[in-house]
């Protein structure tokens, strides 16, 4: 007989839906580019396994670092893993890799939209013979809406 699991995982279900959200729009904007006054702020965590990135920036960012997605970009290229893109760094182009389970935040102000993904300590979503904690009322599994008050511009 199988070992069955003992509970379904939403939010690592959830967790990976949205991930593959994030890789749909990064496919579509990589293949007719950015569309109106749509643009990406993009936080990813620099110490995950298969970041790709200078020395230099690394070292300026040793835990997290937030790109955006906006005028300027080139070679964005998006597979199953993450995506490849060449941004400008003070008139310095640099290549950058960022895999999917590295992001942290993905917003696109432009129309108020964002996710968060919390960090898990471990690939499992709880003990399996206790119930999940219901999460708060603004958190959905891994993925939580982000608020974009920062964000905003002030008129």
């Amino acid at each position: 007989m199988t070992d069955r699991p003992t509970k379904i995982a939403y939010g690592r279900l959830m967790h990976h839906a949205m991930r593959g959200l994030i890789q749909r729009v990064l496919s579509d904007v990589a293949a007719t580019g950015l569309p109106g006054d749509h643009h990406f702020f993009i936080t990813f965590d620099t110490t995950a396994d298969g970041v790709g990135l200078a020395d230099w920036l690394r070292d300026r960012y040793p835990e997290e670092m937030t790109i955006v997605i906006q005028h300027w970009y080139d070679g964005l290229a998006v597979d199953d893993d993450g995506f490849s893109i060449i941004l400008n760094f003070g008139d310095n182009p640099e290549s950058l890799r960022i895999p999917f389970d590295a992001i942290r935040t993905f917003v696109d102000p432009s129309v108020e939209f964002g996710l968060r993904f919390e960090r898990t300590e471990t690939p499992d979503d709880g003990p399996e013979d206790e119930p999940p904690a219901p999460p708060p009322s603004d958190r959905q599994g891994d993925a939580e809406v982000v608020r974009l008050d920062r964000f905003r511009k002030n008129h």
